[in-house]
């Protein structure tokens, strides 16, 4: 038996959307990284220049937001790489599946009705 036999005269979908998502997702996950980490450390930076205006509290929670907030942007960059995926396979060449002898249906005058 020959797996993964592809179907004759299937044709290809053209690429699309998918594969220029695919290729920048690597910089999209940096820089929504990035981004915000970035931005937390800057907070800790600016709060030490001026020691009347230190609110450890408040930077610590922003910490904290911003950590958040690269959690649900790699959530969301799987998510898309996931829908990418999909995308590409489906678009993918058809194979042909297993095949089984099918049954002939009964004709109206051979049923017969069991009680």
């Amino acid at each position: 038996m020959k797996y993964l036999q592809k179907l004759d005269g299937f044709q290809r979908s053209p690429a699309g959307l998918e594969w220029r998502i695919w290729k920048k997702l690597h910089v999209i996950l940096a820089v929504g990284t990035a981004l915000p980490l970035l931005a937390s450390a800057g907070a800790y930076v600016l709060d030490g220049w001026d020691p009347a205006t230190q609110n450890a509290r408040a930077v610590e929670q922003f910490f904290y937001v911003m950590l958040g907030v690269v959690m649900l942007h790699w959530t969301l960059v799987l998510t898309l790489a996931i829908g990418c995926a999909i995308v590409m396979l489906m678009k993918g060449p058809a194979y042909v599946a297993d095949a089984y002898p099918m049954e002939k249906p009964p004709r109206a005058s051979e049923k017969h009705i069991q009680r």
